[in-house]
C-alpha cells in the first residue's frame, strides 16, 4: 500500500471524524448489541443449523468482517473503504437511523402474489421484542404448489400467511392449522428470508391487511322480479306481456355453473333460457300479414299430470340477404379500467372482429370508445376495409372511469351522420355494464335511451366478464333502446350471437310487439306465465301505441308458455267464490275456445300498430320435440328458481325431457343444456 493511499485514508477519517458527533458510549453499546443480534437473525435459513463435528474458531465479529471484505476485494484502498462505511453504518447515529428506519412508517410488502392476513387488525408488541417489518416475498419456485393455490379459469387467490414474533414469546394458529410464534410472517409454500427491523417500544407491529388490504367484494346486479303469481280467470282473464328475444340470463348461469356455483335465483330469466334455443317453427308465407308466424300448441304438462302446458311459438321471416337495407354500425366499447380483464376487453375485441366478414359491401362502421371521456377510434369506414376496421380494434386499451353517457352522446351522433334514407343504423354497446361516471342512476339511462330511439337508431347491448356485471343496467339500456341484450362469455357464444345469429341482432322486422291473451272462464280455471317478469304490461297498454315493447329481428323466433288448469280439474288452487255470478245457461257459447291470442305490433320507424288476432283452439295434442324441450328448459329455470309449483318433479326429469328431446341439434346448444342441468343437480345436492 503506497504512502498516497495512507494519506487519502487519513484525509476521510479525518473528515468523518469532524462530520460525526461525538458518540454516547451506553447508547453505542446497547445499539451494536440490537444490531448484532438482527444481523444473525437475519443470516441463512429460518430453521436450525444443521450438526457438524467441526468446532469453529471464536474469531469476533469485526475479524471475520474485515477477512470477508479483504478475501472478496482485489484493492487494499477499496476494501479499507468498505471497511470504513461498515463502521459508519453501525457505530454512527445516521447509521443507527439507516437500520432502524424512520419510527413507525412501515415499508411497502413487494410479492409476487399478494397476501392476506389473519382475523386479527394488528398486535400490541410487548417491552422488549421484536417484530418482523414487512419483507420482499420471492416468486414461488414450486409450480405444482402454484397450480393448486391457482386453478385454471379463476382468480389467483392470495397466500396463506401467519404472524410470529422474533422473540417467541407468543403464537398465533396458523392459517393451515400450525401453531406459529407471533409477530412475523411465515407464508406457506414462499421463501421466508426477510430482513427483520426493530420498532420502538409499544408500538403497534401493523399486520399484512393494513399494508395490502383484500380487494372489495365482488358484486352483480340483475335485472328480474318475483316469478308471476297464479292467476284465477274468474277474476283476471287477460295476461299481457311484451315479447323478449334476449338471451342474457342463460349466458349467465352458463358461466356461474360452469365456475362451480348454482346462480342466484334473481340471475335466472326463463324466457331468455327458453329464447335461447333454435326452433323450427313455421315460418311466415305471402298470406300472412305479419312479418312472423304464430304457432299455438297444448299439451299436458310434464311436472304436472291435472294441468296443461299453452305453448305459443313465433317465428320470424328471414329476408333475403341482397334485400337487407344498408347498416350504419357504431361499435361504443367500454375502454375504462374496469374492462383490463382478459374476458373483457380482449374477448370483446376477439368478437367483433368475428362479424367483420358477414357484413356487406355497402355496410359501414364506425367505433366510439369512452372510459373517463368518449373519443372516436375509428370514423366510419366501408364495412369492406377489414384491414383498418381490425388495426382500431387492436390498438384499444383499457383504463379510467366509466363515463358511459358520453360515450352514448357520441355514438348516436355519429350514427345520425351515418345515416340516409333506407338505412338501419345501430348503436352496438360492448360494456361490463359499470357506469361510474356521469349518469348512474338507471332510471336516469332509461329516460336519456328513451328519448333517443326517438330517431329510429336502435341500440343492443353485449355484456362482457364477470365480478361487477351490471346486468339491470344492461337490460335497462336494451330494453328501452329498441335492441336486444346478449352476455359474451366465449368466443363460441360471440360466433352464435354475432354470426349465427347476426340478422336477428342487427335488422329489425317488427317493433313494439306485444302479445295478449285473454282464457275463456268456462274452460280454464287458473294460469300462469311462466317467465317474462319484467315483461309484464298493463292490461290498457295492449292498444296504447306510446307504450314501448320489444323487438323482434330478422330470422328470430319466440317463445311464451303458460300453464293452465282445466276448469273441474283436481290441480284447481283457489276455490271459486260464493257469490260468483252464474246465469244458468245451458249453451255456453266458445265453448271449443281455450282463449283468444291477439299480436300487436309496429312496421320499423312506424308510428301506429297493425293487429292479428285468432282463437286458441281447446284441442289437447301430442306436442313435437321443440315444444317438449322448451317445456324442460321452463322446467330447469323453475328448478332454479326454487319454484313451488314443481312438487315432485326434480333436475332428473329434467335432464330426462330435455335428452329426448334434443332433435338434430345441429350445433350441440341442447347436449350442452343437458350437461349443465347434470352439473346443477350435482351442486344442488
Amino acid at each position: 500500500m503506497t504512502s498516497n493511499n495512507f494519506n487519502d485514508l487519513d484525509d476521510l477519517k479525518r473528515a468523518m471524524a469532524d462530520a460525526t458527533p461525538t458518540p454516547d458510549a451506553a447508547r453505542k453499546a446497547e445499539a451494536m448489541a440490537r444490531s448484532l443480534e438482527i444481523f444473525n437473525r437475519a443470516q441463512g435459513s429460518q430453521d436450525a443449523a444443521r450438526q457438524t463435528s467441526e468446532t469453529p474458531k471464536d474469531r469476533g465479529f469485526f475479524r471475520g468482517a474485515f477477512d470477508m471484505l479483504i478475501s472478496r476485494t482485489t484493492g487494499a484502498l477499496t476494501a479499507t473503504t468498505a471497511l470504513v462505511g461498515v463502521g459508519l453504518l453501525f457505530l454512527s447515529p445516521q447509521g443507527q437511523e439507516m437500520l432502524q428506519g424512520p419510527p413507525g412508517v412501515p415499508e411497502p410488502i413487494t410479492s409476487a402474489p399478494p397476501v392476506t392476513a389473519p382475523a386479527q387488525a394488528e398486535v400490541d408488541v410487548a417491552d422488549d421484542s421484536l417484530v418482523a417489518a414487512p419483507m420482499v416475498v420471492a416468486e414461488m419456485a414450486d409450480t405444482d404448489t402454484e397450480a393448486e393455490l391457482a386453478p385454471p379459469a379463476a382468480p389467483r387467490p392470495r397466500a396463506e400467511v401467519s404472524v410470529f414474533s422474533a422473540a417467541g414469546d407468543a403464537a398465533l394458529g396458523g392459517v393451515d392449522g400450525t401453531i406459529v410464534p407471533l409477530g412475523g410472517i411465515s407464508q406457506q409454500g414462499y421463501g421466508n428470508s426477510a430482513a427483520v427491523a426493530a420498532l420502538p417500544q409499544g408500538r403497534r407491529a401493523p399486520l399484512v391487511q393494513d399494508l395490502a388490504p383484500a380487494p372489495a367484494p365482488l358484486t352483480e346486479e340483475f335485472a328480474n322480479a318475483d316469478a308471476n303469481p297464479l292467476q284465477v280467470v274468474a277474476e283476471d282473464p287477460v295476461s299481457t306481456f311484451s315479447i323478449d328475444v334476449d338471451t342474457a340470463s342463460y349466458a349467465l348461469l352458463r358461466s356461474t355453473l360452469n365456475r362451480g356455483q348454482l346462480p342466484a335465483p334473481d340471475a335466472v330469466r326463463i324466457e331468455e333460457m327458453v329464447n335461447y334455443f333454435p326452433y323450427d317453427y313455421p315460418a311466415p308465407t305471402a298470406d300472412d300479414v305479419s312479418p312472423f308466424r304464430p304457432t299455438v300448441q297444448v299439451f299436458q304438462t310434464p311436472w304436472n299430470p291435472d294441468t296443461q302446458l299453452l305453448h305459443i311459438g313465433i317465428q320470424g321471416e328471414m329476408p333475403a340477404v341482397e334485400d337487407r337495407p344498408p347498416l350504419n354500425l357504431v361499435f361504443l366499447i367500454d375502454t375504462s379500467g374496469s374492462m383490463n380483464d382478459p374476458a373483457k376487453l380482449p374477448l370483446l375485441i376477439q368478437s367483433f372482429r368475428l362479424m367483420l366478414d358477414r357484413l356487406n359491401p355497402d355496410d359501414e362502421v364506425a367505433i366510439v370508445t369512452y372510459a373517463g371521456s368518449a373519443g372516436v377510434a375509428l370514423e366510419p369506414t366501408a364495412a369492406s376495409d377489414t384491414a383498418t376496421i381490425s388495426a382500431a380494434l387492436t390498438a384499444l386499451q383499457a383504463g379510467g372511469g366509466t363515463n358511459g353517457v358520453g360515450g352514448l352522446e357520441e355514438a348516436y351522433r355519429l350514427a345520425a351522420e351515418m345515416t340516409d334514407d333506407g338505412d338501419v343504423s345501430r348503436v352496438l354497446l360492448a360494456t361490463d355494464g359499470d357506469f361510474n361516471v356521469g349518469i348512474n342512476d338507471p332510471t336516469a339511462l332509461e329516460d336519456y335511451i328513451a328519448e333517443q330511439r326517438e330517431t329510429g337508431i336502435y341500440l343492443s347491448v353485449l355484456g362482457f366478464g364477470r365480478g361487477n356485471l351490471q346486468d339491470d343496467t344492461m337490460q335497462a339500456l336494451a330494453q328501452n333502446g329498441n335492441g336486444t341484450a346478449a352476455y359474451i362469455d366465449t368466443l363460441h357464444e360471440a360466433q352464435r350471437v354475432l354470426v349465427d345469429q347476426m340478422a336477428g341482432a342487427l335488422y329489425p322486422i317488427a317493433d313494439d310487439l306485444k302479445v295478449q291473451v285473454e282464457f275463456n272462464p268456462e274452460v280454464i280455471a287458473e294460469y300462469r306465465l311462466i317467465g317474462y317478469e319484467t315483461r309484464a304490461l298493463a292490461r290498457e297498454d295492449f292498444a296504447n301505441d306510446a307504450v314501448d315493447a320489444g323487438d323482434i329481428g330478422a330470422g328470430h323466433s319466440v317463445t311464451a308458455i303458460y300453464e293452465i288448469t282445466p276448469v273441474g280439474s283436481p290441480a284447481v288452487l283457489v276455490a271459486p267464490l260464493r257469490y260468483a255470478a252464474d246465469d244458468g245457461a245451458e249453451d255456453v257459447p266458445f265453448s271449443d275456445e281455450l282463449g283468444f291470442i291477439s299480436l300487436r305490433w309496429k312496421e320499423p320507424g312506424a308510428e301506429d300498430s297493425q293487429l292479428v288476432d285468432f282463437p286458441i283452439a281447446r284441442a289437447v295434442a301430442e306436442p313435437g320435440e321443440d315444444a317438449q324441450f322448451a317445456a324442460a328448459i321452463a322446467g330447469f329455470g323453475q328448478l332454479l328458481r326454487g319454484s313451488d309449483f314443481l312438487g315432485d318433479w326434480d333436475y332428473a326429469d329434467a335432464i330426462a325431457l330435455a335428452n329426448a328431446n334434443r332433435g338434430a341439434d345441429e350445433f350441440g346448444y341442447r347436449t350442452e343444456a343437458v350437461q349443465l342441468m347434470r352439473l346443477a343437480e350435482s351442486m344442488a345436492q
